[in-house]
C-alpha cells in the first residue's frame, strides 16, 4: 500500500474505503514504469475493515473487478487511471511485518440485506 486509506459515506450512506497498491513489474522494460497503481474501492462492511486493519506500507492481496478511466492530464497527454472494486482483501503483513506472516482474509458476502464481511478476528496477525 503507498497511502494510507480513506473512507466516506455515500448520499445513501454505504461505506465505500479507497486505497492504492504498486505492484512491481517483474521485468525492466526500457522507457516504462518499474511498478503499476491501482486505485482499490472496497465497499460496506468489506472497506470498514480495510479501514480499520490497513495502512501504508503494508502487503495486500485484492481480488476484484478492474476498470479503466482515462482523463487528460494538465499537460494535455492522455492518461489512464486503473480502478478494482474489490471482493475479497488479504492481508498478507501488519503493521510490525514488512512481507510474509500469518494472514487475515476480509471476503464481501452478498446477501439480501446488501452484503456484510466475514472476519475471523483470531487469524488477525496484529
Amino acid at each position: 500500500m503507498v497511502r494510507d486509506p480513506e473512507s466516506r459515506t455515500t448520499q445513501d450512506g454505504k461505506t465505500v474505503c479507497s486505497f492504492t497498491v504498486a505492484v512491481n513489474r517483474r521485468k525492466k522494460i526500457p522507457n516504462q514504469p518499474e511498478a503499476d497503481f491501482f486505485r482499490i474501492s472496497a465497499w460496506s462492511g468489506l472497506g470498514e475493515t480495510c479501514q480499520k486493519y490497513l495502512a501504508k506500507g503494508r502487503k495486500v492481496c485484492v481480488v476484484g473487478s478492474v476498470s479503466v478511466h482515462t482523463f487528460q492530464a494538465n499537460d494535455g497527454t492522455t492518461k489512464a487511471n486503473l480502478e478494482v472494486f474489490a471482493e475479497d482483501v488479504e492481508f498478507l503483513s501488519s503493521g510490525n511485518q514488512g512481507g510474509s506472516g500469518e494472514q487475515a482474509q476480509a471476503t464481501q458476502t452478498a446477501d439480501a440485506a446488501g452484503g456484510f464481511t466475514a472476519v475471523e478476528t483470531d487469524e488477525l496477525p496484529f
